[in-house]
C-alpha cells in the first residue's frame, strides 16, 4: 500500500508549534496569541459594521469567561453545552470551557426543545451557553428535567429585560466574575491550561441520528490537533487566510476548520451577520477558504440557474457561451490535458466578460480553497463550479476517524472523493485502508477511534480487529482515488435481486434547479425504483409566473400538470445515466415541503428515510399499486408548535410517459452499478 506523503515543507510551521510543547487546543490558543497579539483573528458584522477582534482581544475574552465558569462551579471533565449561530461568543465559549479542562457539546440552533433534551441529559451538561432569547426559552422549558444544569448563560440579551430566572445570567456577568477571580488568583488560568493533557476529552460530537438516537463521538485534544493537521500536509494555506464560518460546530467539520485550523494556519475567521445574509457576507469578506455542505453548494448553483431563467436571450446566450468555454478549458486542466493557446485566449475573454462577474456575485472571486464535504454530491455540480473558475474540491471523512481523502493537486477525477491525506508522524500512524468483501471501507491510523460516549456496545460494533468500519460502500480507481457509492445500509435491493444506489440517484436529481430534495423508493418487496420529489418552490414559482401558470399554494404548485411534466423530464435525464434496473419508473411530487421540525430531515438536511417511509406509507402504496391519483391527509406542524392536517389530491406520475405501465412490465435483469454509472 502506497502511503500518502505531505507536500514538501507543508508542516514546517506546525512543527514549530508542536516543538513549543503544544498538545491541546488551549495551549495552541495561548501560543498563537503570544505570536500574533494584535493581528485580527475574528470578525463579526454587527449593524452593518465589521467588528474586529485581535488575538489579544480573543485571549482576554476567553480568559475572563473561563475563570467565570470556574467561579460558577464548572469543574475539569464536566460538560458545557453551547447553542447558537456561528458567532465569536460561541467560539470563545468553547475555548474557555476547554481551557479549564471541561468538554464541550455544540447543538444545532434550530433544534426543538424536545430534541435538545436528549443531548443535554446524555452529555451530562452542567452549564448551557445560549445565543439569545429563543435558545434561553428552550433551556428554561427543559430546566425542571435538567437537574445537573446549574447555570444558563446568554450572550445576546435583547428582549430579555424582564427575565429573572435564578440560573440565568449574561455573558458579561460571567466574565465579570472571572475578572474578580483572576484578581484573587492571577496564576489560576495558566495553571488550568498547563494541566490539560492530549488524551482529555475536548468535544462530544453527536451524530445526526438518522437511524435512531444520536451517538456522541468522543474527540480528544490530540485528535483535534491531528485530524485537521492532515489538511496542512496536502494544501498550502496562506497565513491569515480569510475564512467564513458558516457550518455549525455541532458538525465535526467546523471543529476541524473554523475552530482548529483557524488557530493553526491561522485564519481570519469571519462570522455572518445573520444566516439570511450569508451570501452577501461571503461576497463582502472575499472568502479565500470556504467549506460548505453539498446542499449549500447545490443551492449556490441553483441560485445561478434561477437568475439566468430571468435573463434576456442575449445575456443567456453570453452566459451559455462563457460556461461552455470554461467547461472546455478548466475540465481539460482537471483531466491533466493540455489546453491550446487559442482556447486559453477564449477563456481569458470569457472570464473577463462573464465568469469573473459570476464568481464575484456569488462571493467566490477569491476562493482559492473551496471544499464540499459531509455527503456525496453529483459530479455535475463540481463541473458547474469548475467551468465558472471555482476550484471546488471534495473532501471525505468521518467524525469518528477524521478527514481521510481530498481532491489534491490540479488534476483529479470529479467522480471521486479524492486521494488519501497524510498524517503527521508526531501525532499518529499513517492512514491505512482496506475494502471488505461487502465493499465496505475500513480504516486504521491517525489517532484512531476513541469510541462513543457512554455507549460501549455501539463503539465495539465499529471496530473489527482494530479496523474502523466506515459502513460506506466504496471502490478505488486505477489512480488510487476513492469513489464513494453509498452507505452500506442504504444500498437497496429490488425483488429481482438488482442492487441500486439511492444516494447516487438523489444527488443527481438535486442538481436540478427545480428539485430541492429527492428520496428514492424500492426494496426487496418492490419490482422497480420510484421516487418522492420535494420541489424547489422558489425556482418553480418564478418558472410558473414566466409562463402565466397560476397557483395558490405549495400543494397547488407541486400538483400542477406542467410542473409534473417538467419534473418528469428531469428524472428522465438522470435515468439516462443509470443501468436499466436502477432507473426511476414512477414518482410523486410531495404536497408539502420536507421540514426538519417535523423530523423529516436532519439538521444537515439529510433524509430521515424510515420516518418518511412510515409517514408517507399511503403514497408508497399508491405508487406500487398502479394508482394515478389519490386523496391524502398529511399531518403538519406549524412554526408556533400547533399541529394540523393537510388534505390534498396527489398525482402519481410515470417517468416513461403516461402510457408506461411499470407494474405490469417484466422485472429487468440485474445490471452492474459500476458499469452503468462509472463505465
Amino acid at each position: 500500500m502506497n502511503l500518502p506523503q505531505p507536500l514538501p515543507g507543508s508542516w514546517d510551521d506546525f512543527n514549530a508549534i508542536l516543538g513549543a510543547g503544544v498538545d491541546t487546543i488551549p495551549k495552541l490558543l495561548r501560543y498563537q496569541a503570544s505570536r500574533y497579539g494584535e493581528r485580527v483573528l475574528h470578525r463579526k458584522k454587527d449593524f452593518g459594521i465589521w467588528q474586529r477582534y485581535t488575538w489579544a482581544d480573543v485571549y482576554r475574552q476567553v480568559r475572563a469567561l473561563a475563570m467565570g465558569m470556574v467561579e460558577l462551579g464548572v469543574g475539569r471533565g464536566q460538560t458545557v453545552a453551547l447553542v447558537g449561530e456561528n458567532e465569536p461568543q460561541l467560539f470563545w465559549s468553547q475555548y474557555a470551557a476547554q481551557c479549564i479542562g471541561a468538554k464541550v457539546v455544540c447543538l444545532y440552533p434550530d433544534l426543538t426543545a424536545s430534541q435538545m433534551e436528549y443531548i443535554l441529559l446524555h452529555s451530562e451538561a452542567v452549564l448551557v451557553v445560549c445565543e439569545d432569547q429563543e435558545q434561553v426559552d428552550k433551556v428554561i422549558e427543559l430546566e425542571p428535567k435538567l437537574s445537573a444544569v446549574h447555570s444558563i448563560v446568554c450572550w445576546d440579551n435583547r428582549g430579555m429585560w424582564k427575565y429573572s430566572h435564578p440560573k440565568l445570567m449574561s455573558f458579561e456577568q460571567v466574565q465579570a466574575k472571572g475578572q474578580t477571580r483572576m484578581e484573587r488568583a492571577p496564576e489560576e488560568f495558566d495553571q488550568a491550561i498547563n494541566a490539560g493533557r492530549d488524551d482529555d476529552i475536548a468535544v462530544l460530537s453527536y451524530t445526526s441520528g438518522t437511524t435512531g438516537l444520536p451517538k456522541a463521538c468522543v474527540l480528544t485534544q490530540r485528535y483535534l490537533l491531528e485530524a485537521p493537521a492532515r489538511m496542512l500536509g496536502a494544501v498550502r494555506f496562506k497565513p491569515f487566510t480569510r475564512y467564513l464560518s458558516y457550518i455549525s460546530p455541532a458538525w465535526g467539520t467546523e471543529q476541524f476548520f473554523g475552530l482548529t485550523l483557524g488557530l493553526m494556519v491561522p485564519f481570519v475567521v469571519n462570522f455572518p451577520e445573520e444566516p439570511e445574509t450569508v451570501q452577501d457576507n461571503i461576497r463582502e469578506v472575499g472568502a479565500q477558504a470556504l467549506m460548505l455542505s453539498p446542499r449549500q453548494w447545490e443551492s449556490l448553483a441553483a441560485v445561478v440557474e434561477a437568475k439566468m431563467m430571468d435573463a434576456g436571450r442575449i445575456r443567456h446566450a453570453c452566459y451559455d457561451a462563457a460556461m461552455a468555454v470554461g467547461r472546455r478549458v478548466n475540465l481539460s486542466v482537471l483531466a491533466g490535458k493540455s489546453v491550446s493557446a487559442g482556447w486559453r485566449l477564449l477563456y481569458a475573454l470569457a472570464d473577463l466578460t462573464v465568469l469573473s462577474h459570476l464568481r464575484d456575485n456569488l462571493g467566490l472571486q477569491s476562493a482559492d480553497i473551496a471544499v464540499s464535504g459531509g455527503s456525496g454530491m453529483a459530479p455535475e455540480v463540481f463541473s458547474f463550479f469548475h467551468a465558472m473558475g471555482v476550484p471546488l474540491r471534495n473532501i471525505y471523512g468521518a467524525t469518528e476517524i477524521g478527514l481521510l481523502t481530498l481532491h489534491q493537486g490540479n488534476a483529479y477525477d470529479l467522480e471521486t472523493v479524492g486521494s488519501w491525506l497524510p498524517v503527521h508522524p508526531k501525532l499518529g500512524q499513517p492512514i491505512e485502508h482496506r475494502i471488505s468483501e461487502e465493499g465496505e471501507l475500513q480504516i486504521r491510523g491517525g489517532v484512531g477511534f476513541s469510541g462513543y460516549y457512554k455507549n460501549p456496545e455501539a463503539s465495539a460494533k465499529k471496530l473489527v480487529d482494530g479496523w474502523f468500519r466506515t459502513e460506506d460502500a466504496v471502490h478505488l480507481t486505477e489512480r488510487g482515488e476513492l469513489v464513494y457509492l453509498e452507505r452500506i445500509e442504504d444500498m437497496r435491493q429490488l425483488v429481482n435481486g438488482h442492487r441500486y444506489p439511492p444516494q447516487f440517484i438523489e444527488n443527481r436529481l438535486r442538481f436540478s434547479p427545480f428539485i430541492k430534495d429527492a428520496m428514492t423508493l424500492g426494496d426487496s418487496e418492490k419490482q422497480f425504483v420510484a421516487a418522492f420529489i420535494n420541489i424547489d418552490a422558489s425556482t418553480l414559482g418564478r418558472w410558473a409566473e414566466q409562463r402565466g401558470i397560476g397557483y395558490t399554494s405549495f400543494t397547488d404548485l407541486s400538483q400542477n400538470a406542467q410542473i409534473r411534466e417538467l419534473i418528469r423530464q428531469e428524472l428522465s435525464a438522470v435515468n439516462a445515466l443509470l443501468p436499466e434496473g436502477s432507473r426511476v419508473r414512477r414518482f410523486i411530487n410531495l404536497p408539502k415541503e420536507l421540514d426538519p421540525d417535523e423530523d423529516e430531515l436532519t439538521r444537515t438536511r439529510k433524509l430521515r428515510r424510515k420516518h418518511l417511509e412510515q409517514k408517507y406509507a399511503m403514497f408508497i402504496d399508491a405508487i406500487y399499486s398502479g394508482a394515478h391519483a389519490f386523496s391524502a391527509a398529511v399531518p403538519i406542524k406549524y412554526q408556533d408548535g400547533r399541529t394540523g392536517m393537510l388534505n390534498a389530491t396527489v398525482n402519481v406520475n410515470d417517468v416513461d410517459g403516461p402510457d408506461a405501465n411499470p407494474i405490469a412490465s417484466s422485472a429487468p435483469k440485474a445490471t452492474s452499478l459500476l458499469k452503468g454509472s462509472h463505465g
